[in-house]
């Protein structure tokens, strides 16, 4: 039987949990599906992540509602990836914020981006026919912005590139807690196929500079302790070094994207087998590092057409 491709055989609704990481601070996680963030301030709550759909953001409401009757004011979007903004419309009148370097991938390839995403994730786009359309943010930033929740102080940075060219991270200082978007994960693939294998250790750098005492990470669950966030970060380190390396090596002797597959395979197959999404993830991945390798600096956009175009060739 023919490989599925990306996730179209992961069909499997995921347990979702809602654990309090700081000071009316949240990790919305999902067995390694997309997660958000909650971070309640004093007159209103601010939302990290709106998740692929307006159905799928309404879990997220639904559990705000569980721990606070505050007023949803902001949508923090830490990239323009559609599984995690296209959900913004369920959050109504709430201010929606990205950095400049995000919204211009939306300009670039927000629409190609969703039209890939819907055919790689069948899933988590049950219920797609409420998206309104690509979501712009309301305010954007180019490298910092400073929110007030009341007193309570939210720093949003773009730190450096890593998963996207756009990537911001949320602080929250009065508690040291972080929410990293894509760039830190926890026993999941990172994604690496808009990726910028180059920068992402120094932007891992910047992160674990803060010493923090817990991270909501992109995917996988709530990091509490600075023992956890530490192994987090160098996982995360250590997945993108396994990713690239093989390729980069494959590429400097003139070999094949499946030659650079294969080797990447047996490299990250014995480490990263289990982890969430990895078949999802390496076809994109090792595409990218390809890429990458031979002096393609700004990462290609990925249409429907062309994710099929790849996964051919890999598959032979």
């Amino acid at each position: 039987m023919a490989k599925a491709f990306a996730s179209q055989g992961d069909t499997a609704q995921k347990a979702i949990s809602f654990d309090e990481i700081g000071e009316g601070l949240w990790a919305f996680t999902a067995e390694g599906d997309p997660n958000s963030g909650v971070i309640i301030g004093d007159d209103s709550v601010m939302i990290v992540e709106a998740q692929a759909t307006p159905r799928l953001a309404a879990k997220v409401i639904e559990k705000v509602r569980e721990v606070t009757d505050k007023p949803i004011s902001h949508v923090v979007l830490t990239h323009y990836h559609a599984v995690r903004v296209l959900g913004a419309s369920a959050f109504g009148g709430a201010q929606v914020i990205m950095s400049d370097a995000a919204r211009a991938m939306v300009v670039e390839r927000g629409q190609e981006d969703w039209d890939s995403e819907f055919q790689r994730f069948p899933r988590l786009f049950e219920g797609h026919e409420s998206i309104p359309g690509l979501t712009w943010p309301t305010a954007t930033f180019s490298d910092r912005m400073t929110v007030y929740l009341g007193k309570r102080r939210v720093d949003l940075r773009h730190i450096g590139r890593a998963h996207t060219a756009g990537d911001a991270v949320v602080h929250v200082p009065d508690a040291n807690v972080m929410f990293t978007g894509d760039i830190v994960e926890d026993h999941s693939a990172c994604y690496c196929g808009d990726g910028y294998f180059g920068d992402w250790g120094a932007t891992l750098d910047r992160i674990k500079a803060y010493d923090l005492d817990a991270i909501a990470p992109g995917r996988g669950g709530a990091l509490v302790g600075r023992a956890a966030v530490a192994r987090a970060i160098e996982s995360t380190r250590d997945f993108v070094a396994s990713t690239y390396a093989p390729a980069h090596r494959v590429a400097m002797q003139g070999g094949t994207l499946k030659e650079a597959w294969e080797a990447v395979r047996e490299v990250c197959d014995p480490k990263f087998s289990g982890y969430a999404i990895y078949e999802h993830c390496l076809p994109f991945n090792v595409s990218r590092a390809y890429d990458e390798a031979r002096g393609i600096a700004h990462p290609r956009i990925w249409t429907a057409a062309r994710d099929l175009e790849m996964w051919e060739a890999l598959q032979g």
